[in-house]
């Protein structure tokens, strides 16, 4: 949506308003403005048809996501959401969607005890030199000058790498995972003439899982995908919990760092000033990596979530089991909350973003998404003098995702490899 269409009227009694398309996708900046000055809680529409409640605006958004009235259960979702909303076929759901991103107390909190450990700032810290490794050895086979797609030789392979240090999957298995079965997450209904492919996405997925929790099983380690096959193994796990888990991490956990790369890269690049700052003052990085979630957060939208009741939301009264969606690119946005919310400032300071969420579901990858970032900007800007797009910015592809931002391919040029 750009700022020079006509936005549409906003609200809880207007029409809901659609979340879709290319323009809107490139910038939907001006659209959240517009709903924030509206109000807080706004009817939308989404590709599939589904019907949802969007909150905007900080202080509304930061209620929403400590608020225990909204559960994320999909069992919650009443039948007007379950018509449309494209949700994972049976038995695939059942089976790989009962991950922590969709579980409340306590099922919730028993499940996240068991992965914390593996992320803590502490053990992200002592892997710090492997990811530099990483991070170099994919510099290291880039063409000596540009241009290059830093989307595909890059961003698409480091989160990736980075996962299967911190998590413990196998070289060999890493090798064999395929980059496609991520879109699992974007299901399509049954009349989609994508749907054959989609089922085949999700059968190779299903394959590669047990896999590797046959080879932890069979060769057990300290490592977090061991720990799981072994709560699993001592009755701590059901078998559809052990499976979801190793799906969320091995697809959450590194498509929206492989989209965050990238909207930090285009917001630098749209601000050379700001880039060649950075590149300058490499101990600005950390700050700078905050501005730039804050600024545009590839995990735009959060998940579904659902009142038990009829009840009020911020002054709108939510039907139950219709979904309810937080705007956490809104939120980051907000006036109210930021000085001069639309600039990039990278020594902003304080900046309490929600870019990873907030209260129990918080992302609990935060630390090493930050240092995937710091590595992974801190090396291209570093190596890479005279970055810079290799196309027209209103070239860029941005993904269709419902919940994400970024970009299908980033080509740059540059002066030389470093």
């Amino acid at each position: 949506m750009t700022i020079q269409e006509p936005l549409p009227a906003t609200g809880p009694a207007a029409e809901p308003v659609p979340l879709m398309g290319c323009p809107y996708k490139r910038d939907p900046y001006p659209l959240y403005e517009k709903m924030r000055e509206d109000g807080p809680v706004h009817r939308v529409v989404f590709p599939s048809g589904v019907n949802a409640w969007l909150v905007t605006g900080y202080e509304a958004a930061h209620a929403a996501l400590n608020d225990e009235r909204l559960g994320k259960n999909h069992d919650r979702g009443n039948d007007r959401w379950r018509a449309r909303a494209s949700i994972m076929p049976e038995p695939q759901h059942s089976q790989l969607q009962v991950h922590l991103l969709h579980q409340d107390p306590p099922r919730h909190t028993r499940m996240r005890r068991l992965v914390t450990d593996a992320f803590t700032p502490r053990r992200v810290e002592e892997l710090l030199p492997r990811f530099q490794e990483l991070a170099d050895a994919l510099v290291d086979a880039l063409p000596g000058s540009g241009p290059a797609d830093l989307v595909a030789a890059f961003a698409a392979r480091f989160p990736f790498q980075v996962l299967a240090e911190t998590i413990g999957l196998p070289p060999a298995l890493a090798a064999r995972f395929d980059r496609d079965w991520g879109k699992v997450v974007q299901p399509v209904g049954p009349t989609d003439p994508g749907r054959p492919a989609y089922e085949a996405r999700l059968h190779g997925l299903q394959s590669y899982i047990a896999e590797v929790v046959a080879d932890r099983r069979a060769h057990p380690g300290e490592d977090l995908l061991s720990r799981l096959v072994a709560a699993h193994d001592a009755d701590e796990l059901t078998p559809e919990e052990l499976d979801s888990m190793i799906f969320q991490l091995l697809v959450a956990g590194q498509e929206p760092v492989t989209n965050q790369i990238t909207t930090a890269l285009i917001a630098l690049l749209r601000h050379p000033g700001e880039l060649a700052r950075l590149r300058d003052d490499p101990a600005l990085l950390p700050r700078a990596v905050e501005e730039l979630l804050r600024y545009d957060s590839a995990f735009e939208l959060t998940t579904w979530r659902f009142l038990a009741e009829d009840d009020d939301l911020h002054g709108t009264r939510v039907p139950a089991g219709d979904s309810v969606i937080v705007s956490l690119c809104a939120a980051n946005r907000d006036p109210r909350r930021f000085e001069d919310p639309d600039a990039l400032v990278l020594d902003r300071s304080p900046n309490p973003h929600l870019a990873f969420g907030h209260g129990i579901h918080f992302c609990p990858g935060a630390a090493l998404a930050r240092a995937e970032l710091r590595i992974a900007l801190g090396t291209l800007l570093a190596r890479l003098p005279g970055l810079r797009l290799a196309v027209a910015d209103e070239e860029l592809e941005w993904i269709p995702a419902v919940l994400g931002r970024g970009t299908a391919r980033l080509p740059v040029t540059y002066a030389h490899r470093a």
